[in-house]
């Protein structure tokens, strides 16, 4: 299940901007990471209502990614209609986003330590991107004579592997719904019902430092394929995936992290290693200095693993099992959705700001983009640093696990 929800992500995600670039919508390339955290704001809405309380999370995973997989076969269709275009894609990240936090709470559902066993499971996902961005440099290339991230195999790649994970679920473990039964409102299908019951200060601060850092990481997602094609890297997608080959390694001495590290150092690692791969970026960009672009890439496993993974965990630790998919739906919200919502327009109208109406930044214009993201992390992780204090939670795990 792991390695292909996010063998699907892979696959189109680090390459759209790119395709988009070299089909005349380079003025329109944060949308896609504008229409993806749109849905994640509406995820709650399936995690809280539909999976918390009406259908089993294995067949409402199953229905969704089907839907996407017709949904993104479409998309490619409508290239020429930049506006259409959009819009499918917003259509089909609808149906894709919820399926981060049914994904994470299924697993949950069915495993005694978060700590322990989640990363061991998660890596999948982690083995599924790297996989995705190697077979559209190496594979596809084979198919084509042109860059593939420049062409439709990319998305088409991602929807048949979103159709076949959707029947794939169908056979996944049986999740029933842990709120069944309880009355439905608003506040409940938004997770703030879950919000009243994990909120304490600590965690006030650790919602708003991720929805803070979402805002600069933004950029990451978006420009990060644009700019290696400006520095002259042609298999872009391959490249990226050293990203995930670092991830790979961090998730699986994740553990160890944990326990040596505890919550709050391994989420300001995570923070700082944004901040020091943006530098990177800036210093690198002028000459286009491939072995630090190469270190930037390769600080993703710290920065995802030490602050998404970490992130994830902190909150099903600190959940009951009745609101475990409202919990994991609102961190979705608030990092996926509107952090990165606020950042990929930010990002975006920054990038078209700085290029003066041209098509691309010169590489010495991009050190004026990247030190921005940079600098806004670290301030995000000095008050981060100053402030969080956490609780113990290993009482409440124990007690969760018993009820």
């Amino acid at each position: 299940m792991m390695f292909l929800q996010f063998f699907i992500w892979g696959a189109w995600y680090t390459t759209i901007g790119v395709y988009m670039t070299n089909h005349g919508m380079s003025d329109q390339t944060y949308w896609p990471y504008t229409v993806n955290p749109i849905a994640a704001i509406v995820a709650p809405f399936f995690l809280g209502l539909v999976a918390d309380r009406y259908f089993a999370t294995e067949k409402v995973l199953g229905i969704l990614h089907v839907l996407g997989g017709v949904v993104m076969f479409v998309v490619p269709r409508f290239t020429g209609s930049p506006t259409i275009f959009i819009l499918l894609l917003l259509l089909y990240n609808l149906c894709y986003m919820p399926t981060l936090g049914l994904a994470n709470s299924l697993a949950f559902h069915h495993i005694e330590s978060q700590e322990k066993q989640f990363p061991l499971i998660r890596v999948f996902g982690t083995i599924g991107w790297i996989v995705a961005g190697l077979s559209i440099d190496y594979v596809l290339s084979r198919l084509v004579s042109a860059v593939p991230a420049t062409t439709v195999l990319p998305m088409y790649t991602a929807a048949t592997a979103s159709v076949v994970l959707g029947l794939f679920c169908f056979t996944l473990p049986h999740t029933p719904p842990r709120g069944a039964g309880q009355p439905v409102s608003v506040r409940s299908i938004a997770g703030l019902d879950a919000l009243a019951q994990l909120g304490d200060r600590p965690f006030y601060i650790f919602i708003t430092a991720s929805f803070l850092l979402c805002i600069p990481l933004a950029a990451y997602y978006n420009f990060t394929q644009i700019f290696l094609s400006d520095a002259g890297v042609t298999r872009i997608a391959a490249t990226q995936t050293w990203g995930q080959i670092s991830e790979t390694g961090f998730m699986l001495l994740m553990p160890l992290m944990f326990a040596r590290l505890g919550v709050k150092k391994m989420l300001m690692i995570g923070m700082a290693a944004w901040a020091v791969r943006y530098g990177l970026f800036a210093i690198a960009a002028p000459s286009a200095i491939f072995p630090l672009i190469m270190i930037g890439i390769l600080l993703h496993g710290v920065c995802y693993d030490f602050f998404f993974v970490t992130g994830q965990i902190y909150v099903d630790t600190k959940s009951s099992p009745a609101i475990r998919a409202q919990a994991q739906g609102f961190l979705v919200l608030v990092t996926y959705g509107v952090g990165m919502l606020i950042g990929a327009q930010v990002a975006g109208r920054v990038n078209t700001w700085l290029k003066h109406g041209a098509p691309n930044l010169t590489l010495d214009q991009w050190p004026q983009f990247w030190w921005l993201p940079a600098g806004f992390a670290a301030v995000v992780l000095l008050l981060f640093g100053v402030l969080f204090r956490p609780t113990p939670v290993a009482a409440g795990t124990t007690a969760k696990r018993g009820a």
